[in-house]
């Protein structure tokens, strides 16, 4: 555009600011063309044997990290490094891609900076390396991409998570008659809770770094910063004793993926499935089943779960019948998939609310869960899947104000 030499052009000091902030911002970031999350998960544990995939609930352990780093969509690639085959399976089966550590970084004396030096030389093309830690399971996809910020638009070269923890600290005494003293605060002048910051420790669940940095043997490093995680999401297992509570932190804190989980609805069973078959003195086949079998369908039911028997086997027929009166569950004979689309119709409902023993059920990506209604692990897993999503729903409506 022409402007006269004698017209003077007012400049816009609101403008000027945003637009040196946006240059200086530039400036920051780093051009990170390929960044992958790296999940160590070696099989010897000294605490737990194979912890990394011990079911937490409902699913291993190492998959709710798997899980959050897949959905925060900030990662080229996700590498679990495992020099196990069965943790190479579940790797696998959860969409990440495996790095076959050797056996030089297998050891119990090998470090991470190790494992993910070998890493990072075996694939040149990563420029940011991000070491998730398998045992925190309440890591969410916001999580990683808030610390990844730090260094794709503000130029850091490591970032690490940490917790905030109020909790005073005491030298240890190591000889008798030695004393003790305090090492974070004044016992003439003990802070109140509410009235100290408290201090920021490393809780492990997740570090970034960049390769030029992890060359030269550090994990932090260069220009730092911490990402500062709320406690409740700062879950680490250690020891077995940690599992119990672990599970009941992650039915509330922890992440279940894209969709939601519902509240199971529904459940049909084969009773040929779970039922036992005798051959008399006299040759006849006699059919039973063990009373935990029934108190499992009664806790179902409890839980408001509907369930259906379905049998056409002729000799195990006369034994569903017998439980469809004595436990109060309606009885069908027609084929099940057939079924199942009649009561989710007649219902409202979506294959989210069916919990059944098709295949059908896993090729829509949502968990099979049953084998047999009556099993009673079975029976525990399908009341954990409720609790799972009444959890959810709860921390949905959870005010960060209460904290």
């Amino acid at each position: 555009m022409w402007v006269p030499a004698h017209v003077g052009i007012i400049r816009n000091e609101k403008v000027d600011k945003i637009a040196k902030k946006a240059l200086k911002n530039c400036s920051n970031a780093k051009q990170v063309k390929h960044k992958a999350a790296l999940i160590l998960a070696r099989g010897g544990s000294n605490g737990i044997p194979l912890k990394n995939i011990k079911m937490l609930a409902g699913v291993p352990l190492i998959v709710w990290v798997i899980r959050a780093a897949r959905d925060s969509g900030v990662f080229d690639s996700v590498w679990v490094s495992t020099d196990h085959d069965e943790i190479e399976r579940v790797a696998w089966a959860w969409g990440a891609k495996v790095h076959r550590r050797s056996p030089e970084v297998s050891k119990d004396s090998s470090s991470s900076l190790e494992t993910i030096q070998e890493f990072s030389r075996i694939h040149p093309e990563v420029d940011v390396i991000c070491n998730i830690q398998a045992t925190s399971p309440c890591l969410h996809p916001w999580h990683l991409k808030k610390a990844l910020e730090f260094i794709t638009k503000e130029g850091c070269d490591s970032v690490f998570s940490v917790v905030r923890r109020h909790h005073f600290r005491w030298q240890e005494v190591k000889k008798d008659g030695q004393c003790t003293k305090a090492l974070n605060l004044n016992p003439f002048h003990r802070p109140r809770r509410q009235d100290w910051p408290g201090e920021l420790c490393e809780n492990g669940s997740l570090y970034f770094a960049t390769k030029e940095l992890i060359e030269k043997g550090l994990l932090q490093g260069g220009k730092m910063k911490y990402y500062e995680m709320d406690p409740e999401y700062s879950v680490d297992i250690d020891v077995d004793i940690d599992w119990p509570i672990a599970e009941q932190r992650v039915l509330r804190y922890g992440y279940f993926g894209k969709d939601k989980p519902e509240v199971v609805r529904l459940q049909l069973c084969n009773v040929s499935g779970c039922s036992l078959t005798y051959i008399s003195a006299n040759g006849e086949e006699v059919v039973s089943i063990n009373t935990r079998e029934q108190a499992g369908i009664h806790m179902l039911k409890k839980e408001e779960v509907k369930v259906i028997l379905i049998e056409k086997d002729t000799i195990t027929k006369a034994l569903a019948d017998k439980l469809s009166e004595t436990l109060g569950c309606p009885q069908e004979v027609e084929d099940k998939l057939k079924k199942v689309q009649e009561l989710m119709e007649k219902e409202g409902m979506v294959l989210k609310d069916v919990l059944n023993i098709l295949q059908f059920y896993a090729k829509q990506k949502y968990v099979c869960v049953c084998v047999c209604v009556f099993e009673f692990k079975y029976k525990h897993y399908i009341l954990l899947l409720k609790k799972k999503a009444k959890s959810q729903m709860e921390q949905d409506r959870i005010c960060r104000n209460t904290f």
